[in-house]
């Protein structure tokens, strides 16, 4: 699939059929594999001429909206698919790839009645997009709200033993807690266990022989515990942060473990279910979105073809699969057909671009035919 599109619409040389015939065989003189399409416009109405050049204007930023739009739901599911190590996704309109659905573009009698004004049609289009865009903030507000819970609580579980989270390295076994005794937490640099081991016993009185013992360690430190009477608690507490060793204050819970491993059950439920129906409704809203972004792309075509070429319509739209390499010669061969004679240096006049925008599409540059781009990266 091309990445990049370019859509057209040239005035008529005698009849659609002739001028159809011209486009293929002038195109493929310049560049035998790029392919033109019809891009089929229903005879929408036309309404005054001071109306289409308003909505003129107004339709460079609608496209715009749209388009970025379609662009922020496409990146979401990019993201999606890679958090699920899934291949890049395949994206379509009602089931048709979108390439084939922009080459074959039909309009959509059904949701946009080609009697009904222009200015209503775009209206009814950028609401309806302005609404899926805003339904996408909700839903990736709350899936990556669950998401960063999880990832607090799995940073928690994976940092250093100066920081993370002890509750699924400690079991009851492991802490002796009496009404004389009690035991400590201390996280020991890893090179300095030597040192904590012939020390401990000697930091206070009243330290149980031999009761401390190693429940893990990481790349930094050691996470040991320590028995001793519970009168000596702080002393020993302050005379082993002077000697460099920390001391963890934690309190074992059972149940206050089992609670942390069903919330973190339940989060990683809540992710994968959220990201499912989040990847899901992007996909669907995508289409709709594109899909929606073709008849803002067919209506400029319309009102930028009645401002330049006039009145009643005549004109071909057509849509270009378009690589660099060849875009030289392909808008020569525009600009060939355009036959505008010897306005065709009017079009080009760099100090009267600015002005002619509208008519081009809200394009840089300024060509003898109504063209704009298509990005679809």
């Amino acid at each position: 699939m091309a990445s990049r599109y370019c859509l057209v619409s040239l005035p008529l040389h005698d009849s659609p059929a002739n001028t159809w015939s011209l486009i293929q065989q002038k195109l493929k003189n310049v560049a035998f594999d790029v392919f033109p399409y019809k891009f089929h416009i229903p005879g929408l109405r036309v309404g005054t001429l001071d109306s289409l050049l308003t909505l003129s204007d107004d339709l460079a930023k609608t496209n715009v909206a749209v388009e970025g739009i379609a662009n922020k739901i496409r990146r979401q599911i990019e993201d999606l698919e890679r958090a699920s190590g899934q291949d890049y996704p395949h994206l379509n309109v009602d089931g048709v790839p979108i390439d084939s659905y922009m080459t074959k573009f039909n309009w959509d009698e059904a949701k946009y009645p080609v009697m009904s004004p222009l200015r209503e049609i775009v209206d009814t289009i950028h609401e309806t997009v302005v609404k899926l865009e805003d339904d996408l903030k909700v839903r990736v507000a709350e899936y990556n709200n669950v998401k960063s819970q999880l990832t607090a609580i799995q940073r928690k579980q994976t940092g250093s033993m100066a920081v993370r989270d002890l509750s699924n390295l400690l079991r009851a076994e492991d802490i002796i807690t009496t009404e004389h005794l009690t035991t400590l937490l201390v996280i020991v640099g890893k090179y300095s266990q030597k040192d904590w081991l012939s020390s401990y016993e000697t930091i206070s009185d009243c330290v149980v022989p031999r009761s401390s013992k190693k429940i893990n360690e990481d790349n930094e430190y050691a996470l040991y515990t320590v028995v001793l009477f519970k009168k000596v608690a702080d002393t020993f507490k302050t005379v082993v942060r002077e000697k460099g060793f920390q001391v963890r204050e934690y309190e074992f819970d059972p149940e206050n473990k089992q609670q942390k491993e069903d919330e973190l059950k339940q989060l990683t439920k809540d992710q994968v279910e959220l990201r499912d129906s989040l990847l899901q409704w992007c996909k669907a809203s995508y289409g709709e979105v594109f899909s929606a972004w073709m008849h803002i792309c067919a209506v400029r075509i319309f009102t930028e073809s009645i401002l330049r070429y006039g009145l009643p319509p005549a004109f071909l739209a057509v849509v270009l699969p378009f690589n660099p390499k060849h875009e030289k010669k392909i808008r020569h061969v525009l600009e060939s057909l355009a036959n505008t004679g010897s306005n065709s240096s009017f079009w080009k006049s760099d100090e009267d671009s600015a002005g002619m925008a509208g008519l081009t599409g809200g394009e840089a540059e300024v060509y003898p035919y109504v063209s704009f781009t298509i990005n679809l990266a």
